[in-house]
């Protein structure tokens, strides 16, 4: 439990702390090629009030919602490290959790939550991410192939009887 908490910290402090760095460069110097990414990525300085998109934006669903969600991932979180075993979900609820906790408290702190980068390929050259986002993108698809996994596991069971 200890090291899927100290890894969940480490997350969220570390997506943190780029948004402040971000936060304090100039907004003249966005948008710009992160260096060392031979133009892969590019940095933003995003401000988004509301949900995906600006989804919302004003709305006090924008802050509650959140908190609600983060909360339950937070109890399912908890139940999940008294369980034995169940790795990958224990890891997918630690990345999800990180990164639902580094934009919530982005959001309360700031009123909206900083996005800072982009992966310059197809659709994705539209969306400004930021690593919190990416967090809870790869722990859903984590959870769910973990739960597919298992039916599969349980449907081949059934057949053998």
């Amino acid at each position: 439990m200890f090291g899927f908490l100290t890894f969940g910290t480490t997350l969220t402090v570390a997506d943190l702390a780029v948004k402040n760095e971000i936060e304090k460069q100039d907004a003249a110097t966005f948008p710009r090629e992160m260096e060392g990414s031979k133009g892969w990525i590019w940095l933003y300085k995003n401000h988004n009030p509301g949900f995906s998109f600006g989804f919302l934006k004003g709305s006090r669903a924008v802050e509650l919602v959140p908190l609600c969600i983060t909360s339950g991932i937070a109890g399912a979180w908890a139940y999940m490290m008294g369980v034995r075993g169940r790795i990958a979900e224990k890891f997918a609820l630690t990345l999800v959790l990180a990164g639902g906790l580094s934009n919530l408290l982005d959001r309360m702190k700031r009123g909206y939550v900083v996005d800072y980068f982009s992966i310059q390929w197809k659709a994705l050259k539209k969306v400004v991410f930021n690593l919190a986002d990416i967090f809870i993108i790869l722990g859903s698809l984590i959870l769910v192939g973990a739960q597919m996994a298992d039916a599969v596991k349980d449907m081949l069971k059934v057949k053998k009887n």
